[in-house]
């Protein structure tokens, strides 16, 4: 029997499409997994919301056939309400998140989660959009453990990065580079929390 390396489909928005360049940690990752023994794709556009995702599903995931897809979307389906108000309504945000989690559940393959990080690196809570952010991530949670997915809870991780090393309270640069995308440090931390749940 040939051996067929595992393949990992990093499925997201434009923190994904970054995750691809040099230093972005979907290049991290493929950089610390054996490459005879894993895939390693990425298929994030900036701007997508969950919809966006689900829309092209098949052509950019389903296409590859994945043994894994991991799941990073959300920050748009919430930012954008304030910026273009076309973010996503919390119900629907669910509601397509689970119809993801199905149709890539029904090919065989694995599905990895993961909560939407920062807008804004304050870390007293006085970010615009936190209180959104929590309960869209809040939301995943409760789909990772209904579904009994392995989660990635970057909102939960970036929050005590920033307690610990967010002092002078900036808005931006600890982790990302524009309170949004990330820095090579975010890049970094964030291959060190997925590698763990894609090998």
């Amino acid at each position: 029997m040939t051996f067929k390396p595992k393949r990992i489909v990093f499925f997201g928005d434009s923190i994904t499409q970054q995750g691809v360049s040099a230093n972005g940690y979907v290049t991290l990752i493929k950089k610390a997994l054996d490459s005879t023994k894993y895939t390693v794709m990425g298929a994030g556009i900036g701007g997508n919301k969950v919809y966006d995702l689900y829309l092209r599903l098949e052509d950019d995931v389903l296409s590859k056939k994945p043994d894994l897809v991991v799941i990073y979307v959300g920050i748009n389906d919430v930012w954008h309400k304030q910026s273009s108000h076309t973010g996503t309504d919390y119900d629907k945000f669910l509601k397509f998140y689970q119809a993801l989690i199905n149709k890539i559940q029904a090919t065989g393959s694995k599905v990895v989660v993961v909560t939407p990080s920062v807008v804004g690196e304050k870390k007293d809570g006085t970010n615009e959009l936190d209180a959104d952010l929590n309960k869209y991530a809040e939301g995943i949670r409760q789909l990772a453990a209904k579904n009994n997915l392995p989660l990635c809870d970057l909102r939960k991780i970036f929050a005590e990065y920033e307690a610990k090393n967010n002092s002078e309270d900036k808005e931006k640069g600890i982790l990302t580079g524009d309170r949004v995308h990330l820095n090579e440090t975010g890049n970094k931390l964030v291959a060190t929390q997925l590698l763990p749940l894609v090998r």
